[in-house]
């Protein structure tokens, strides 16, 4: 099959630091080349990849200080795909809605993975709009704010399988990964650590918005020496930080669409003591890969209980739910089905055409060729805005 794979400018794929997002589409990416896939990834230049790479910009937006408007490049971006989208199955965007407007009224097989929260009321009136659009969620949970609009699938985000190394004992410490943010809740985790009186590792970026959070809320609560704050880091530190930990805290606020840390937790054989918000209780198996919990105190309950969890259950769970092949397989199958419907109506309209052109008579037109029903005629005029 030959796809495209189409990424955000804003980190590299895969991203040097922070950033989820381009982190799947990498996995993806080489696991459908690993599956014999031709694949065409769109995304930064200097982004590293076995697919055949087409870039806008030589580098990611987020980490190229020279660059004022980041949208031009994905303006450019899109002129790129569309240049050239004869040439693929089926086009796989992780942009967002960006494109709607554009793969609406071309003649190709898409779907778009749609990788944030959906419950901003922004999007209510969008999606009324483009409902055709055929979407996929990466967990059922982040579909309660649109229930109604183009779902073809479900696909949980998956990692190479020998990309973290599990590890059999027990660390001695804590760790919080990810983004410094409101709904992300550090607060939580440091007052968890500081009640359970662990060690805490926060390892996390901070965005501009969420600079003044940091400054007024989180930054006086560093002082504690049970707490460690390490700033963002790449894939080799996250590793080693989260295989030496005793668990990974996942307090958050709101309802987290997948939470990719997850599953890399699980991977290194830690478990996971999360909020039960969003995607949670899909993703972490109690007992097993971790616990979901409601309050602080129950957190801190779940942290005596982890004690009794085997590490390498939870890295076996990883392997049988999480993997990227087993990701990229879904999607396959998810591309099918994409490629399927597209063809059906227009099989339909075949059928239809022929049997009308049986009934109703040939006459000439003005033009000197030879028409059949002018009603079935004026359908096959009309632009092909049907389910793709």
């Amino acid at each position: 099959m030959k796809i495209a794979q189409v990424a955000p400018l804003y980190e590299r794929v895969p991203p040097l630091y922070y950033g989820g997002t381009e982190r799947v589409v990498s996995y993806l990416t080489e696991a459908l080349v690993e599956l014999g896939h031709e694949v065409t990834l769109f995304a930064s230049g200097d982004s590293l990849t076995r697919a055949k790479l087409v870039s806008p910009c030589a580098k990611a937006l987020r980490l190229d200080a020279e660059c004022v408007d980041r949208i031009a490049y994905h303006v450019l971006q899109l002129e790129q795909i569309f240049q050239q989208d004869r040439r693929f199955d089926i086009v796989h965007f992780h942009t967002d809605y960006f494109h709607y407007p554009f793969s609406r009224r071309r003649n190709l097989a898409h779907v778009t993975t749609l990788h944030g929260r959906l419950d901003l009321s922004d999007l209510a009136p969008l999606y009324r709009e483009f409902d055709d659009v055929p979407v996929v969620s990466i967990s059922d949970s982040q579909r309660a704010p649109l229930p109604s609009i183009g779902w073809v699938g479900t696909v949980y985000h998956g990692l190479p399988r020998g990309l973290y190394q599990p590890r059999s004992d027990r660390g001695d410490y804590l760790v919080f990964l990810g983004r410094i943010s409101p709904e992300k809740r550090p607060d939580r985790a440091i007052e968890i650590a500081k009640r359970a009186g662990m060690r805490l590792k926060i390892a996390a970026k901070v965005d501009a918005v969420d600079r003044c959070y940091m400054k007024e809320q989180i930054r006086p609560l560093l002082d504690d020496p049970l707490v460690e704050f390490i700033g963002e880091i790449g894939d080799a530190d996250k590793e080693e930080l989260l295989r030496n930990a005793y668990a990974l805290l996942f307090p958050i606020d709101w309802p987290e669409p997948f939470g990719l840390v997850m599953i890399e937790a699980m991977a290194c054989g830690t478990p996971t003591v999360a909020f039960r918000r969003g995607s949670v209780p899909e993703i972490i198996d109690d007992g097993v890969s971790g616990y979901s919990v409601d309050t602080i105190d129950e957190a801190v309950q779940a942290l005596r209980n982890v004690r009794g969890l085997d590490r390498s259950a939870c890295r076996k769970k990883f392997e049988e739910r999480f993997s990227a092949e087993r990701m990229a397989q879904d999607y396959v199958d998810v591309y099918n089905s994409v490629i399927e419907a597209r063809r059906r109506p227009r099989r339909d309209m075949a059928l239809r055409q022929n049997g009308m052109a049986r009934l109703a008579p040939a006459r000439a037109g003005s033009d000197g060729h030879v028409h059949g029903n002018g009603t079935a005629l004026a359908q096959l005029d009309k632009p092909d805005l049907s389910f793709r």
